[in-house]
């Protein structure tokens, strides 16, 4: 028995999903980042208070974020079940114009209708 495409919605997978997080992120493309998460989500992140939904995720990338532009290399991605890992380095520049290049990690928490959860931020930096 086939099922007519119109009633036939696939939802991608957080890995999916979390490729595409960082090639919108990567992009400048706020609006289709932001459509990832879920009207409930939270994203938590060193030094900002948590952000919700995806008004929060919108006004952290458009008009808080320290950095200006930069990209992303992921080296470990890891799934199991709704829970998602990303292990990578961020190079980029701050909009005072100094470069950033860091190690971070990143949680993600994926809802059944593939929308972002949770996510969380780590950084790896010297405290002192």
């Amino acid at each position: 028995m086939s099922v007519p495409a119109e009633t036939t919605t696939l939802v991608p997978t957080g890995t999916e999903q979390v490729l595409r997080f960082y090639a919108f992120v990567d992009g400048g493309d706020a609006d289709a980042m932001s459509a990832l998460f879920a009207p409930d989500a939270v994203y938590q992140r060193p030094g900002y208070p948590d952000r919700i939904g995806p008004e929060g995720l919108h006004r952290f990338y458009t008009q808080e974020r320290t950095i200006r532009d930069g990209g992303h290399v992921l080296h470990h991605l890891i799934a199991e079940g709704p829970d998602i890992a990303v292990f990578g380095e961020f190079h980029g520049t701050l909009h005072s114009g100094a470069p950033v290049d860091l190690r971070f990690a990143d949680y993600f928490g994926v809802g059944r209708d593939g929308l972002f959860t949770r996510r969380e931020t780590y950084f790896f930096a010297q405290l002192a």
